[in-house]
């Protein structure tokens, strides 16, 4: 069955996470995604840790397989090419005009040194480009990784809790949301370019300004009332109750009960229907104000049982809960596998590896496992071949380095 992207191209020269994740996302959608890397080094996540012991069998990955590139590089093919020389960017730019989105993440006028930027390039390609301050302003040379852009978008100060310092989210926020936005720009723009016209675009997607854009009421606040707006742990102000509560078995269950038809449902289900008629807790505004006090109660409630039973004595009244999950947790659990929302992949170095499906689906059609993630320069020659590239060409590229 066909997908929206099918026969489109993207070529990938980020390394790291967000401009990989944004090409996997069009991948996933039906594009062909070339990968591009550096001879001999190829993409930085390829040494980065968790790693399989795969034994010293031969194989060019060596015997630690790292398990993060495992799913950051899957769905695209390898082509190993030096950009920093002249043929390198000679071959890229042939290989170019066959593409429909280019996707990188150097710093700002890189691509321009090497003669390769978008001016370079056929007007009908779409170019991603993602760095952490934006290919203009004052800070657009700096370097950056995803704390800098949590930390310059104002996320950071936000995660934690009052009393103590700030706390990055568990994985790389910033890189995986700027990654979601540049894809969705990128399809935009592929709309745009062959309804109305047959030109491409120039996306400008900067780490901090994807963290920026989620940032709620902050700005608005600021402005309008000289809020600045801080840390709150895992409670609001204006809200309760509504927190992370500890669970008997020594998990955490979040439950959300801050208005009055869910506090109302709590109750009910903690078979404490007194406290629907304690003054202190009648209005949402009256909870706030007691914030500690009826946070505390519900703790006390959870404290005393497994997260299982907090979970079903919630559901059975309609209340919104969630257990934290862990991996393992949703290895368990009937509604992942009902949903296939994890799949196996056939990865080339340690065979069936499970991972997150793609995501969102179309209903109605089945979900695709993508590829596994690509041997380094494992598609070199299949890529290159068709720009005119005979073996006797490509063996002398590769004997200069260049592939």
């Amino acid at each position: 069955m066909s997908r929206p992207l099918d026969g489109l191209r993207v070529l990938d020269l980020g390394t790291r996470i967000a401009a990989p994740f944004c090409a996997g996302l069009l991948g996933e959608m039906g594009a062909e995604v070339v990968k591009i890397e550096q001879p001999g080094t190829g993409d930085f996540m390829r040494e980065i840790g968790p790693f399989v012991d795969t034994g010293d069998d031969g194989n060019d990955e060596g015997p630690g397989y790292s398990l993060f590139w495992a799913v950051e590089g899957r769905g695209r093919k390898s082509v190993t090419l030096d950009l920093r020389r002249p043929d390198g960017q000679d071959l890229f730019r042939r290989l170019a005009a066959t593409a429909d989105v280019v996707v990188e993440n150097f710093r700002p006028g890189t691509l321009e040194k090497w003669k390769i930027a978008p001016r370079d390039l056929d007007p009908r390609l779409v170019t991603v480009r993602i760095s952490s301050f934006g290919q203009d302003g004052p800070n657009a040379k700096r370097p950056g990784l995803d704390r800098v852009g949590i930390g310059y978008g104002g996320l950071l100060h936000l995660t934690g809790y009052p009393d103590r310092p700030p706390v990055r989210v568990g994985v790389t926020i910033s890189d995986y949301l700027t990654g979601v936005f540049a894809a969705q720009a990128a399809t935009a723009a592929l709309y745009a370019r062959d309804a109305r016209g047959g030109t491409g675009a120039v996306i400008d997607a900067a780490l901090y300004g994807a963290v920026l854009r989620i940032l709620e009421w902050t700005i608005a606040g600021y402005d309008k009332l000289g809020i600045v707006r801080s840390r709150e742990g895992n409670r609001l102000a204006n809200s309760a109750p509504l927190d992370n509560y500890p669970t008997a078995d020594g998990k955490f269950v979040c439950i959300v009960a801050g208005s009055d038809a869910n506090f109302t449902r709590l109750c009910r289900a903690m078979e404490r229907v007194d406290l629907l008629d304690d003054p202190r807790f009648a209005k949402l505004a009256d909870r706030a104000a007691h914030n500690d006090l009826i946070n505390g109660i519900v703790a006390e409630w959870t404290s005393a049982r497994p997260a299982t039973e907090v979970e079903t004595a919630c559901i059975e009244h309609d209340v919104p809960v969630a257990t934290a999950y862990t991996a393992a947790d949703m290895f368990a659990d009937p509604q992942f596998a009902a949903r296939g929302d994890l799949i196996t992949v056939d990865d080339p170095v340690v065979g069936p590896l499970k991972q997150q499906a793609p995501y969102p689906r179309f209903v109605g059609e089945p979900v695709p496992a993508p590829s596994g993630a690509p041997r380094l320069g494992e598609h070199t020659r299949e890529v290159l071949g068709p720009l005119g590239l005979d073996a006797s060409a490509l063996d002398a590229l590769a004997e200069a380095g260049v592939i």
